[in-house]
């Protein structure tokens, strides 16, 4: 993806006047947008959902039990996160798949827990990130996760990934069940949906920024559904592995993965990019 001049951190440092960021990081804390970003970004998305559902089945501790044990693990696995001076592939990673589990269970305890109608919680997720959004950049200047290098940038930076995992999870419950497709053809409706983003920004000069986001939303309700269609019974659609299995493949796969970026580091950031380099 290229960038507008407004998404570059040269002009994110312009805009924001000198000496407003002191504590600046020294590096990016985020890994670059590679495939290997996207593949494993969609299993930790499966891995959230299959994750949750084996929890919420096996550990006997119910939705609310779960939903403490995990958010106390994510707030733990975040704190080493912020302490790092640079990205750390184990490390980010690690908290992805925990924030995609967090945000799941948050909107699986309002629907199931606490009846909210779906379309209530993908409208108020929906807002919620609006005005995430809108604070980050108010304060920041710039949404490009090609700037994360200050503590405030990375706050915000996790604040919409949680955001962007509950509302993915509501409204992709909200698609599913309100148009009946099924697990395959909801994934596909996904992929397209995100084809669609692909093709915006790249043949038509959608923003960059607004690409990466909307399609970060998107591949949350695509990788719930691989996830239910693979681990769901026969009988409801699935494929019978079930969620421990599922759980235990994804996972292995990520772990594969993400060992790899950390032995030959081609997901890191070396330097800044500027105005026209490929995101």
């Amino acid at each position: 993806m290229t960038y507008e001049l407004s998404d570059t951190p040269e002009a994110a440092r312009d805009a924001n006047g000198p000496g407003r960021h002191p504590h600046r990081l020294r590096l990016n804390k985020v890994p670059e947008i590679t495939l290997y970003f996207w593949v494993i970004k969609v299993l930790c998305t499966t891995v959230g959902e299959t994750a949750a559902d084996l929890l919420n089945e096996k550990a006997g501790l119910g939705l609310t039990g779960v939903s403490v044990l995990m958010s106390a693990l994510l707030a733990v696995v975040l704190v080493v996160q912020f302490r790092t001076t640079a990205y750390r592939a184990g490390v980010y990673w690690l908290a992805v798949a925990l924030i995609s589990v967090v945000g799941t269970l948050i909107s699986d305890n309002l629907t199931d827990n606490m009846g909210v109608a779906l379309e209530t919680t993908t409208t108020v997720f929906g807002i919620i990130l609006a005005v995430v959004f809108v604070v980050w950049y108010r304060r920041e200047r710039t949404l490009s996760i090609h700037s994360i290098d200050t503590t405030s940038r990375e706050a915000f930076y996790w604040l919409a990934v949680l955001f962007t995992f509950a509302l993915g999870t509501a409204a992709g419950d909200l698609v599913s069940e309100r148009m009946n497709l099924g697990y395959w053809l909801s994934a596909v409706l996904f992929a397209l949906a995100i084809a669609a983003v692909g093709i915006a920004h790249f043949a038509l000069g959608l923003d960059a920024v607004w690409s990466f986001w909307i399609a970060y939303i998107l591949t949350r309700p695509l990788g719930a559904s691989i996830g239910d269609y693979l681990s769901q019974p026969t009988g409801d659609g699935g494929l019978g592995l079930g969620t421990v299995v599922t759980s235990v493949l994804f996972l292995a796969v990520i772990l594969g993965m993400v060992v790899f970026l950390t032995v030959t580091r081609k997901d890191v950031i070396d330097r800044e990019p500027v105005a026209g380099q490929a995101a």
